[in-house]
């Protein structure tokens, strides 16, 4: 198929690309910065500089394509600006949509989150209700319920994602955080994702029916259990130990359905991801 990767040069676009181009796909990938140009050529995808916030050229990049199916991976978190990710989820989601409906396109993937379930302690399902206290909640419901309207949308529910080029990465913001010993254990949920599973979930989502899939590795974990690995893979001082009385926050996030869908993480647990990183390659 030709494919429209919309945020190619994100953490994972990058990765999907040549997953891509090896199951044989022509691949159109998106950026919104001319000199980011080059790096999708070399990555194996024909350049489409556009800004996903400008309605009409979007709708002429699509229709100039004439994709088969699109993926959406766009996100705007590069300077931790939620306000900016959140406008893109909603504003950019819905000329995407629109752009890929005029255009006869029936196919879209679409990221998502895994972390805003109503708290519970069973893992969570893509049946359960997402949680509209959250802050993040307007931009997801608006994405998600925009590629509902796709004739076959998709939506990858990603846990939270590690591996070079992230906020986990050994030169990342949590990986600062840590190590300035402003973020501490505590019994708050969190299921991982290496980005490298990501990007294979978003080739293999390509044949599977539309709906959304939870995107996770096999244990969630809290951040008591979680952060002292971390921080020992990072070089960091051991975070201590979580409050006597502190209150539990979030949910675990089942893979099940992924699952049964044939999709596998290769990195199964964030305690071996966590292991192989180093602060030179992560």
């Amino acid at each position: 198929m030709k494919i429209l990767l919309a945020g190619a040069t994100g953490v994972v676009g990058r990765r999907l690309i040549p997953l891509l181009v090896q199951a044989g796909h022509e691949v159109a990938g998106t950026t919104r910065r001319t000199e980011r140009a080059g790096l999708l050529r070399d990555l194996g995808a024909a350049p489409v500089v556009v800004d996903m916030l400008d309605g009409p050229a979007v709708r002429d990049a699509v229709a100039a394509e004439r994709p088969d199916a699109v993926i959406h991976q766009l996100t705007d978190l590069s300077e931790e600006d939620f306000d900016a990710n959140s406008q893109l989820r909603i504003t950019g989601t819905r000329h995407l949509v629109d752009a890929a409906r005029a255009a006869g396109v029936e196919t879209m993937i679409a990221q998502s989150i895994a972390w805003l379930y109503v708290p519970g302690d069973a893992a969570a399902v893509e049946t359960d209700p997402l949680d509209s206290s959250l802050p993040p909640y307007a931009g997801v419901a608006a994405l998600e319920d925009a590629v509902g309207e796709m004739a076959h949308g998709v939506v990858l529910r990603y846990g939270a994602l590690y591996g070079p080029g992230t906020w986990y990465a050994p030169d990342g913001a949590i990986a600062e955080r840590v190590r300035a010993g402003t973020l501490r254990p505590a019994p708050s949920w969190t299921s991982f994702v290496h980005a490298d599973d990501a990007a294979s979930a978003a080739l293999a989502a390509l044949d599977w029916p539309a709906g959304a899939v939870n995107i996770v590795d096999d244990e969630p974990a809290t951040t008591a259990d979680w952060l002292p690995v971390y921080s020992a893979a990072i070089g960091a001082p051991h975070p201590g130990s979580a409050g006597k009385h502190a209150a539990s926050t979030g949910r675990p996030v089942s893979n099940a359905k992924a699952l049964s869908l044939g999709w596998k993480p290769r990195v199964t647990s964030w305690r071996t991801g966590f292991a192989r990183m180093d602060a030179a390659s992560d």
